[in-house]
């Protein structure tokens, strides 16, 4: 087997000189004076290259978030009707009991994708 060359602090650095993050290309807008990224759609007035393109999204009221207990009236959670009954095979067992566990391994002599299986 060849021995490898050395790898050294330079090689290292010269690959790595392109790993450096870029920031974002932001641009204001000329009209409406929003950030948006260049050659995109400005979402606020929906203008692209001085036409209007789609339409303008309406500014949301931001609604005031209040801290302590909500005062909404708490709701009932819906409960279902058949939650509480037992299904007619949960109790069922296996015919083999814990021996017929014991003595198989617990589970079935042939599987898919395990092989053979006698």
């Amino acid at each position: 087997m060849s021995v490898r060359m050395r790898h050294t602090r330079g090689h290292t650095g010269n690959r790595r000189s392109h790993h450096a993050l870029e920031a974002t290309k932001v641009v204001v807008d000329k009209e409406s004076g929003n950030l948006r990224l260049p050659h995109r759609l400005d979402e606020a007035t929906g203008m692209y290259r001085g036409r209007q393109i789609a339409p303008a999204k309406v500014a949301r009221v931001a609604k005031p978030k209040l801290k302590g207990p909500s005062t909404e009236v708490a709701v009932a959670e819906h409960v279902h009707e058949h939650a509480h009954t037992e299904h007619a095979n949960a109790e069922v067992t296996s015919s083999k009991g814990v021996s017929g566990k014991v003595a198989t391994g617990g589970r079935p002599k042939a599987r898919s994708g395990f092989g053979g299986g006698a």
